[in-house]
């Protein structure tokens, strides 16, 4: 939001800067890092294979999302030093002072922030897709191996309790959600990947107009970026059937109730 004010106090305050440098790209890796450990679980509880459902657990999932949070901490904690305030000739004024810091700083984001995620994000989720087409192979031949024998009992019996059809439609709502968002993150996120790949290999050779419109660039790559982050709560809400709908509904009824008899 500070991006936007006429006077931003990250532009010439150094410690400012530093700080907003190092929370924004660390909490910018934390977030798809933790997608992909969902899509993970996804894959995990999809498994045809008991060992592997049996790895989906909260304490494993609660041990990851540390790892992930030092990990990103300190992956971005050069910031401190690269980043610096009332710079000339880039593309903010709060921004990489040597090309050194510059090189590491795009293609660290590049490859860590949204490659490598991405990539993983569609590799699980296509494993999980798997997962759920074997499952669904299994029960048909279950189906098929047992219609003779339960030709003769009452309608309906095949089919489940109410509980297991319930958890079908939660999973398989949590799964389309997943994917979605996934797609969306990768058409989003791509072209700042891009720009960050180009203006590391490119240098800072050029004319003015093309500096100029290189920054438009940048600042069009930023706007995707950013309305990658703001998209899933509607993913959650068109996307997610009843599940997320229901818990939203939930949440609002339980604070309507808390205000109205405090």
């Amino acid at each position: 939001m500070i991006g936007g004010w006429t006077t931003n106090p990250t532009n010439y305050i150094g410690f400012v800067c530093k700080l907003r440098a190092f929370f924004v790209f660390s909490t910018r890796t934390i977030a798809p890092w933790l997608i992909v450990l969902a899509t993970i679980d996804r894959w995990l509880l999809s498994s045809v294979e008991a060992h592997r459902r049996q790895r989906s657990t909260l304490k494993n999932a609660q041990r990851w999302t540390m790892i992930i949070v030092i990990f990103s901490i300190l992956l971005y904690a050069q910031q401190l030093y690269c980043y610096e305030a009332n710079l000339m000739d880039t593309p903010l004024q709060c921004y990489g002072k040597t090309v050194a810091c510059r090189y590491i700083t795009d293609l660290s984001f590049a490859s860590m922030t949204i490659i490598l995620p991405l990539v993983l994000m569609i590799l699980f989720g296509i494993l999980t897709i798997s997962n759920v087409r074997q499952s669904q192979r299994r029960i048909q031949g279950l189906k098929l191996h047992n219609m003779q024998p339960t030709r003769h009992k009452p309608t309906g019996s095949n089919n489940g309790s109410p509980g297991t059809k319930s958890k079908r439609r939660t999973n398989h709502s949590l799964l389309r959600m997943l994917l979605v968002q996934v797609v969306l993150l990768a058409i989003f996120t791509a072209p700042l990947s891009l720009d960050k790949f180009f203006s590391t290999f490119s240098g800072d050779n050029g004319s003015p107009t093309e500096k100029a419109i290189n920054n438009f660039v940048y600042d069009l790559a930023i706007l995707s970026y950013f309305i990658s982050n703001g998209i899933p709560f509607y993913i959650y809400t068109l996307c997610g059937g009843t599940v997320f709908r229901k818990a939203l509904y939930d949440f609002f009824t339980l604070m309507k109730r808390k205000m109205m008899y405090r």
